[in-house]
């Protein structure tokens, strides 16, 4: 995906809409980091809506959300999955350069992933992850917010194969990194299950190795396939 105007400003909105049919395989990135200037009127906001086909697969890894100085920023997904779908969504959150140096300067960013399965029975909410950034005015540095750190990190699976054995085993995989992590398994619905990863970290690097190493990590088990590789520079 490209964004021809290189950043989101105050009160643009972009709105994202994927389809992948029965049986089809799509990796979805985008050309660079996504940079969130100044906002000071309004919000930025991305609306993505996701529907998966039967035995459909889609890999969501879009390079860093960077949100800059006086930035107030929301993203909304809504995925619609068949039972037999598998999806994996990974995001790295970092604050932009601020001329005075500070760690965070931006205003507020909201993420809100809504994923739903498809059953006999009607759409059943599987997933519902609510992320929301606010820095304090005075200290960003102490216990309750981010525990200090400045990165945040995050991966979401839903595939019929997901299990307490694969969320043991990404969180092992996670413990070869400096990052603090966690790893939490959903219930099942419709016989397909979800995982979500939050990582955080004081590296947009490290954050991005650790993702990756998870993803490739299901990528090699569940398709025999390399590691990713996105690069772009």
């Amino acid at each position: 995906m490209v964004n021809p105007g290189g950043a989101y400003l105050g009160a643009d909105l972009f709105v994202i809409d994927v389809e992948v049919g029965d049986g089809a395989e799509l990796l979805l990135t985008t050309q660079s980091a996504t940079k969130i200037y100044r906002t000071p009127r309004s919000w930025a906001e991305q609306r993505m809506t996701i529907r998966l086909g039967e035995g459909a697969r889609l890999e969501l890894v879009p390079d860093q959300l960077i949100a800059y100085r006086e930035a107030r920023y929301r993203q909304v997904s809504h995925a619609s999955l068949h039972p037999s779908s598998s999806l994996v969504m990974a995001e790295v959150i970092t604050p932009g350069w601020s001329p005075d140096g500070a760690s965070f300067a931006f205003r507020e960013l909201g993420l809100r992933n809504q994923i739903h399965v498809e059953t006999e029975g009607g759409s059943r909410l599987l997933v519902l992850d609510n992320l929301v950034i606010r820095p304090p005015l005075d200290d960003v540095t102490g216990v309750g917010f981010m525990e200090g750190f400045s990165h945040v990190g995050s991966l979401v699976v839903v595939d019929p194969r997901v299990d307490q054995a694969l969320t043991d085993e990404l969180d092992r995989i996670t413990r070869d990194y400096g990052a603090h992590s966690g790893v939490s398994l959903t219930q099942s619905v419709g016989g397909t299950c979800g995982l979500v990863l939050r990582s955080l970290s004081n590296s947009t690097g490290e954050l991005n190795g650790l993702l990756d190493a998870c993803i490739g990590f299901l990528r090699g088990r569940w398709y025999g396939q390399e590691p990713l590789n996105l690069r772009k520079y």
